[in-house]
């Protein structure tokens, strides 16, 4: 009896372990003769319903339970089947296949994986990126990671792109181009781009040399595409910067986006060398709608309102600067506050016609308006002293080189209005793609501002008088603005398919008028792209076209100085738009390394620039001088290696090398000789000549990777790396310090940073914690842990200039934030 019990034991747990099934992780790509990635191809296990489709760059990947052996089918209408067999020895395998055309007709059917650049329109799809460490919370975070982008302030949104300055940047929403705050000064202020992630379906840049349907720009173009719902979608998200939610939903003639965001930098804040009591509060809501009218004429809106708060009460900085040898430190106690509202509001409507196949007419039609309050009183003492390197904490703090007092006080009001009119077209006909465009804008400013700042140092007002107090800086201004400007421009693009390869020539011309300054502008710009018929994969392309940066309200700001040193604004209606030449001569090669697919993209440009108007930045805020006063010059050429470093996930690494100077007419400085008397022996009249621009970044590296645990991919990281140039150093508001210090070539530290995240997704009927109940209307949820400046480098974004008992300028450097962690979770429904 005993040996009956034991065999039938003993064949039940042969049973149970030769019929115990393995979870078997399979991925790999599906490619065609020529190497390249066959999009949207069939990988199922034979015989099931599991199965799914490659990617662009025809990667797959399959997770089920194997019994002993399956087989894999790979299927693509117009090329051959392959199976393959696999025996669960392990728990990941990768295979990739190669599948050959059944014909050569067919075979020229076939979507190719990678698109092809053919402009200097380079495309994103913002969902692969969701998870990606990000301080700021909009897309332009990503954007730093192209070639020839770079940023030194986390807690901006702005850009700068191959030597121009924030405002050379054009931003677009679905074919609407879009404004920010005229007012802000620093990051601390800005808040929230107008770009929801949430609601975004592609992301296209250009880095110059765009097509003439884009912008009066010198710099780049931003074009984002709002999605359009196919049925029920909606997330939502809450971390330790904020909140977001998302709704989306379909029907058969209405289509629906709503979205609202949070943001609160406090906790980031927090690590400034700055004490004081943050409270910034940025809250934002957008909507997109939908109505198709008739089958070929649909009606959209899109609107968004916006509301950016920030009260700050400072009440003790301190900053350590200076050299191993020279050891300084900077202790400033505060009294006041400073209160800031800026209110956007913006709403469009469009009526989007399809009359034939090929032909889109699109009537459109928008207004903007933001409404900035800038409230400021602050008093700081300062003591400014030596540090002695020393290993004590109690025995570094050496003898006072100079104690001082200042008062900022500001009062400025900015209303602006601006509304549009315009018609939209776009036609396609054989080898053809027409586009063009007219545009009527009518703009309503009013302006008021009173800002000034008092100066004690050693127990003098600077600049010192013996016959009175003076001021360091007194601004006041009051302006009214109401002008009207039109752009129009028209552009053919035309496909040749030639026995060396594929030709791609785009012709365009753009016009523009301005009733303030009645300047008619006139912008030719040509692209041409070729896609040779090589063995190995190439496309190059070329660029060039004249762009003009249409002035706004910042640039005709003309500050003049009256006899008691008062700084009046009078608007220069004598102003020119600035205008830039392009060149931009580029190429990329797609190969396969490691049986992945990677881009290799090389990029050489050259602006040259005239009629510029000259400019200082201090943290974010650009002061211009109001006149046309400067010619200038950028050239440099950036590199790109974009591929999958891990299978199926992209990652990119890009090397940017710039050369970007200004040469200010006219201008220059008296250089004085002093005896040992400290009296004037000589004098010389300097004439700088060419001199760094102030948004000159002679390198930049930059690196986004991602990565994943082999045996579960469901575990990711991902690496966000920044290491670029310093910027000039230019003292603000002394024009004639500011050239000296530039032409020696002071700069700031090399901005470097490092973000890094992890996270864990959870996947409904794939995560056993997800069958249950409550949860079955959510499809995943994403768990993240971000650290912010791994590496907690100090970075410097601008300065605080003060004297010491020498007489010296120093130059304390107002640091960025330091190294903070971040939770975040994020919650897809279905």
């Amino acid at each position: 009896m005993k040996n009956k019990i034991f065999s039938i034991f003993f064949f039940l747990l042969i049973f149970t372990v030769t019929s115990a099934q393995t979870k078997v992780r399979v991925y790999g790509y599906v490619i065609d003769t020529s190497n390249r990635g066959i999009e949207l191809a069939n990988v199922y296990f034979e015989n099931t319903t599991i199965g799914t489709t490659t990617n662009q760059n025809g990667y797959y990947e399959l997770i089920t339970e194997v019994r002993d052996s399956a087989t894999i089918v790979y299927s693509m209408l117009g090329y051959q089947t392959v199976k393959h067999t696999i025996h669960p020895r392990q728990k990941v395998i990768q295979i990739s296949v190669e599948l050959a055309a059944l014909s050569k007709e067919i075979s020229e059917l076939n979507v190719v994986g990678q698109r092809r650049q053919t402009s200097t329109i380079d495309m994103l799809d913002p969902s692969k990126y969701r998870v990606i460490p990000n301080s700021s919370g909009g897309i332009e975070s990503l954007l730093i990671t192209f070639t020839g982008v770079s940023s030194n302030n986390e807690l901006s949104s702005q850009y700068n792109v191959r030597g121009g300055n924030f405002d050379e940047n054009a931003v677009y929403v679905n074919g609407i181009e879009v404004y920010r705050p005229l007012l802000v000064r620093s990051g601390q202020q800005e808040g929230l781009s107008f770009i929801n992630p949430d609601m975004v379906q592609n992301v296209s840049f250009s880095s110059g040399g765009f097509d003439a349907k884009y912008g009066d720009k010198m710099s780049s173009v931003l074009d984002i595409d709002y999605k359009k719902p196919t049925n029920f979608e909606a997330s939502y998200s809450l971390s330790l910067l904020g909140a977001s939610a998302y709704l989306g939903t379909a029907g058969k003639k209405f289509t629906q986006m709503h979205g609202i965001r949070y943001k609160t930098s406090q906790y980031l804040l927090g690590t400034l060398d700055t004490k004081a009591e943050y409270k910034p509060s940025f809250i934002d809501y957008q909507t997109y709608l939908t109505y198709q009218l008739k089958p070929k004429v649909e009606l959209t809106f899109l609107g968004n309102f916006s509301q950016n708060s920030y009260f700050f009460k400072p009440t003790e900085r301190e900053t350590e600067f200076g050299t191993y040898n020279m050891g300084r430190k900077l202790t400033v106690f505060y009294e006041g506050t400073e209160k800031d509202l800026f209110q956007t509001a913006f709403g469009a409507l469009t009526l989007n016609y399809k009359p034939k196949k090929g032909l889109k007419l699109t009537l459109l039609t928008s207004a903007f308006n933001t409404n900035e309050n800038e409230t400021y009183d602050i008093l700081g003492e300062y003591i400014l002293s030596e540090v002695k390197m020393d290993l004590k904490a109690e025995n570094k703090n050496g003898e006072s080189l100079g104690v001082g007092k200042y008062q900022e006080h500001g009062r400025n009001k900015l209303n602006a209005t601006v509304t549009n009119i315009g018609h939209l077209g776009e036609y396609d006909i054989e080898n053809n793609k027409i586009k063009w465009g007219v545009n009527l804008q009518s703009e309503i400013i009013t302006d008021k501002i009173s800002e000034w700042e008092w100066r004690d140092s050693v127990g003098y007002s600077l600049p010192f008088s013996d016959q009175q107090v003076n001021l360091f800086y007194n601004l006041k201004s009051k302006s009214y603005l109401s002008t009207w400007r039109t752009t129009a421009f028209i552009q053919d693009t035309y496909k040749l398919k030639a026995d060396g390869g594929t030709f791609l020539f785009t012709g365009g011309l753009r016009a523009g008028y301005w009733n303030f300054n009645n300047e008619l502008l006139v912008s030719p710009r040509l692209s041409v792209a070729v896609l040779p018929h090589w063995e190995r994969d190439f496309t190059f392309r070329l660029a060039t076209g004249v762009y003009y940066q249409a002035p706004f309200y910042k640039e005709i700001r003309d500050t003049v100085t009256d006899a008691l040193g008062n700084i009046n604004v009078n608007l220069n209606n004598n102003i020119k738009a600035q205008r830039s030449l392009h060149f931009v001569l580029g190429g990329d090669h797609y190969f396969r390394a490691w049986g992945r697919p990677f881009k290799f993209t090389t990029e050489a440009y050259m602006k040259l620039a005239d009629r510029v108007e000259s400019y200082t930045i201090d943290n974010v805020r650009i002061r211009y001088s109001g006149e046309n006063d400067a010619k200038a010059y950028t050239a440099g050429v950036d590199f790109k290696l974009f591929g999958e470093l891990v299978p199926g996930a992209d990652s990119w690494i890009n090397l940017s090398l710039m050369n970007s100077k200004e040469d200010i007419i006219g201008d220059s400085y008296l250089k004085n000789s002093f005896n040992d008397n400290g009296e004037v022996v000589s004098s010389e009249t300097i004439y700088p000549g060419w001199l760094s621009r102030p948004s000159e970044q002679r390198y930049t590296f930059s690196m986004l990777f991602q990565d994943y645990l082999p045996n579960n991919p469901k575990y990711k990281m991902h690496l966000k790396f920044i290491w670029s140039d310093g910027l000039p150093i230019a003292a603000p508001r002394n024009s004639k310090f500011s050239t000296a210090f530039r032409e020696v070539g002071n700069r700031m530290p090399p901005y470097r940073r490092v973000d890094i995240g992890a996270s864990r997704v959870l996947i409904n009927g794939s995560d056993r914690m997800m069958s249950r109940a409550w949860l079955k209307h959510v499809k995943s949820i994403w768990l993240n842990l971000e650290v912010f400046n791994l590496l907690d480098f100090k970075n410097v974004n601008s300065y605080y200039w003060v004297t010491d008992i020498y007489g010296q300028q120093m130059a304390t450097p107002n640091y960025l934030t330091g190294r903070q962690f971040n939770v975040k979770i994020m919650v897809d429904l279905k």
